[in-house]
């Protein structure tokens, strides 16, 4: 990942998964709190990081396609969607 999705992971992305509502999935995450090694919990962060980054930015993407789509279509007699 470059510098950006780095720090736009570490300063957006990170403190909104923070505040989320863990309730559903407090069993799974604690498991992965006690029983991971320190090696594996540094893994298993990286790969949060990598995975959490790409949906953000997917989801930017997948928003942008659907604007584009939705605009391109207004004077079509059929639906983009």
């Amino acid at each position: 990942m470059n510098d950006f999705m780095q720090w736009l992971y570490a300063n957006y992305i990170k403190p909104q998964l923070d505040t989320k509502d863990i309730s559903a999935y407090e069993t799974s995450l604690s498991l992965m709190e006690n029983c991971l090694s320190d090696e594996l919990k540094e893994e298993y962060n990286r790969t949060l990081e990598f995975y959490a980054s790409h949906a953000f930015i997917l989801g930017l993407r997948t928003g942008a396609g659907l604007t584009y789509s939705s605009q391109n279509s207004l004077g079509s007699a059929h639906p983009s969607i």
